[in-house]
């Protein structure tokens, strides 16, 4: 494990699921400023966004950035992330799972595709890659999942976007269990507002329905801050907790 600060990932390989959106980015930068060889994942759809990161994670004092297309929900495809990963670097030390979307439904007008899909972008794509992370990290990694606030207290038409958050935290708790032996820690953040594509087009805040009071309302910069705490040595103490970040939006529900 490495201490968080200028140039305290050198060398290490950090692998970022969805980070071409806000927090994965916001993420990716965070640890090319400390000198990680970053690996970027995202949809083919965002190759072109996932590319463009990587130039800028190099410039930023990434000792490596490589980006590649990975469908988070598809097994062959995290698999084949792990293999081009580990051939280009060698190893991975660090995991970070930030993939996810939303829907908004009521929940009796939510199919059950819809309920699939929801569940394997935000949870079993976790699955796939801690699994992965078992297998193939050394001691010393670090499982960072990000989960969501929805997880403890939820709004409306969301229901499987909650569900699937609060299955993550099951999934980190566990991995804690069965990775102390193998000297892999994980943990979790569960995130309130944060100014990213997700938040801005959530249906419940275009409406007006659900407000974010004043201050409330994070960068995807604060979020990367305790992503990288979570994945160093000054977090070695720490593993199967959840850590909120959320400008004390908790405290008001």
């Amino acid at each position: 494990m490495v201490k968080s600060g200028a140039g305290g990932f050198r060398d290490k390989v950090v692998i970022i699921t969805g980070a071409a959106g806000g927090i994965g980015a916001a993420t990716a930068k965070r640890f090319a400023q400390e000198g990680a060889r970053v690996v970027i994942t995202d949809v083919a759809a965002m190759r072109d966004r996932s590319m463009a990161l990587a130039d800028a994670c190099k410039a930023l004092g990434a000792s490596g950035a490589l980006a590649m297309d990975c469908d988070v929900s598809r097994e062959d495809d995290v698999s084949a992330a792990i293999r081009t990963a580990m051939a280009q670097f060698g190893s991975f030390d660090v995991l970070v799972y930030v993939a996810g979307y939303m829907l908004f439904r009521p929940l009796e007008e939510f199919t059950t595709e819809e309920w699939r899909r929801l569940m394997d972008v935000n949870f079993m794509g976790a699955v796939y890659f801690t699994r992965e992370a078992l297998r193939q990290m050394k001691p010393g990694g670090a499982i960072v999942n990000i989960s969501s606030i929805h997880a403890f207290q939820t709004s409306p038409l969301v229901a499987p976007y909650a569900a699937a958050k609060a299955a993550m935290l099951s999934l980190t708790r566990s991995t804690a269990i069965e990775g102390r032996s193998r000297g892999i820690r994980a943990n979790a953040m569960t995130p309130g507002a944060i100014d990213t594509q997700m938040f801005r087009s959530s249906p419940n805040i275009t409406s007006g329905e659900e407000q974010v009071p004043e201050g409330m309302l994070g960068r995807p910069e604060d979020i990367a801050s305790v992503v990288a705490f979570l994945a160093s040595e000054d977090a070695a103490f720490m593993t199967g907790s959840v850590i909120t970040a959320d400008g004390g939006r908790m405290a008001l529900l």
